[in-house]
């Protein structure tokens, strides 16, 4: 008998894979928590139905959340994450010379049990001594800390469930008094492709908030479409103003300043879909 899981985007796409065994199965107190060992991609992280992070493809996602602020921004010596209980952007994050402190903070302790549990790839960046882990909400934890990052990172889930404060104009404008004078966050603000219209509100929430805002892609296999977003709001630097023949002093698989360039282009349908959208 074979065993599949899908995970369904809307009432006419869903995406499916060939499970080896299912590893780990909970209610969390937040959501549903499950990992998998799939065929294709390894061993899965899903949360209330939607895949986190696979071990195959994990390195896309994590490498251009972090890489691209972090090498946008020319000192990020303290840099705060918000979700990313897997540990794979806290991995990517401590990585970086510059980087003197990363803390973390996670709302869904059992997240972070389970990844350093059945994902440690990716949960080893919880060994590094520059991290430090805050089991909290990061909306608060934000509204508490003024004036104190240099880079913020919004690692969140899906915004249903508990991630939905993450993805408002009031949350990013307690990010901008978070950040120091010349400061900058990053959001993945999901698919380009079913989610332009949320893309398009939250480019228009950053603009009307910091100096500088803009939107980069990437693609990541096990997520719906395959093309992902982020959206980054920067007090000062922008993201295109780097040297794309640098080298790189830290090993990465996706992430190259060339690609950090690139990702800025856009499709011209999605930038179309993106402007029809925006309210």
């Amino acid at each position: 008998m074979e065993l599949w899981y899908t995970e369904k985007q809307d009432d006419n796409f869903s995406m499916s894979y060939r499970v080896k065994e299912s590893l780990h199965v909970e209610e969390t107190g937040f959501q549903h928590l499950a990992v998998l060992d799939t065929v294709p991609f390894g061993r899965m992280l899903v949360l209330d139905g939607i895949v986190q992070t696979t071990e195959v493809d994990e390195f896309i996602y994590h490498e251009m959340i972090a890489h691209v602020p972090l090498n946008t921004h020319p000192n990020p010596k303290k840099v705060l994450i918000i979700g990313g209980g897997d540990g794979g952007t806290l991995r990517e994050v401590t990585k970086h010379p510059a980087v003197e402190k990363a803390i973390l903070v996670e709302i869904d302790e059992r997240v972070i049990v389970n990844a350093k549990k059945y994902l440690p790839t990716l949960a080893k960046g919880f060994e590094s001594p520059k991290a430090e882990v805050v089991i909290g909400d990061g909306i608060k934890y934000v509204q508490e800390h003024k004036n104190e990052f240099d880079v913020i990172i919004v690692d969140s889930t899906d915004p249903v469930g508990p991630a939905v404060g993450l993805f408002s104009r009031e949350f990013y404008r307690s990010i901008h008094e978070a950040l120091k004078d010349d400061g900058l966050f990053v959001a993945q603000t999901e698919s380009p492709y079913f989610m332009a219209d949320l893309i398009g509100r939250i480019h228009n929430d950053v603009q009307t908030i910091f100096d500088i805002a803009a939107v980069y892609w990437c693609i990541v296999p096990t997520y719906p479409g395959g093309m992902w977003s982020f959206t980054m709001g920067s007090k000062k630097y922008h993201p295109a103003d780097i040297d794309d023949k640098a080298q790189v002093p830290y090993e990465t698989r996706y992430y190259t300043p060339a690609m950090h360039k690139a990702a800025l282009a856009m499709p011209r349908f999605i930038v179309e879909q993106m402007r029809s959208k925006r309210g």
